[in-house]
């Protein structure tokens, strides 16, 4: 049992390092921030303001998550006439950007490449969608945004508008 465990968690971890740097905030593959103090209620209400905005001015019918580095929920949100599976699809971005510590889209495209990516597809409860995005501030995550509902580029949007928010 102990060696079936073990082989589980290597092949958990070798499947983390083949992704490529990511763009949507600067997280190097080599160096992955740390876990911070979680989101407050006000920053996640002004990531939620302008993720809605955004979908809004776009007319896309999403869900949005917000988690704190805990993986704890702070906040929901989905627009009238979403598609049902954009809740819990919201929430599996979410939580996979905050548990790998980068977007979610990184673990799609390492799946895309296929090779050792392939591995991935192993992995339990994992969303490897483009969507989801780490929270960051002063260089540590303080939670994760998960959108849902639309293409996933447009998901991305939302939640990176929304992101954008706690540096104005």
């Amino acid at each position: 049992m102990f060696r079936t465990l073990a082989l589980a968690c290597a092949i958990a971890l070798s499947a983390v390092a083949p992704f490529a740097p990511a763009s949507a905030q600067e997280i190097e593959s080599t160096t992955l921030p740390p876990y911070g103090p979680a989101i407050t209620l006000d920053q996640a209400k002004r990531v939620m303001a302008a993720a809605e905005l955004e979908a809004a001015e776009n007319t896309w019918q999403v869900a949005i998550t917000i988690l704190d580095s805990g993986g704890n929920l702070v906040m929901f949100q989905k627009v009238d006439n979403a598609q049902l599976s954009a809740t819990g699809i919201s929430e599996g971005k979410a939580r996979t950007a905050l548990e790998f510590k980068r977007p979610s889209k990184d673990l799609d495209d390492a799946i895309a490449r296929g090779g050792g990516g392939n591995r991935l597809l192993a992995l339990k409860d994992i969303t490897p969608i483009e969507g989801g995005l780490p929270i960051l501030l002063d260089g540590k995550i303080i939670g994760a945004i998960g959108v849902s509902g639309a293409v996933s580029a447009q998901d991305s949007q939302v939640a990176k508008a929304g992101i954008a928010a706690l540096t104005k």
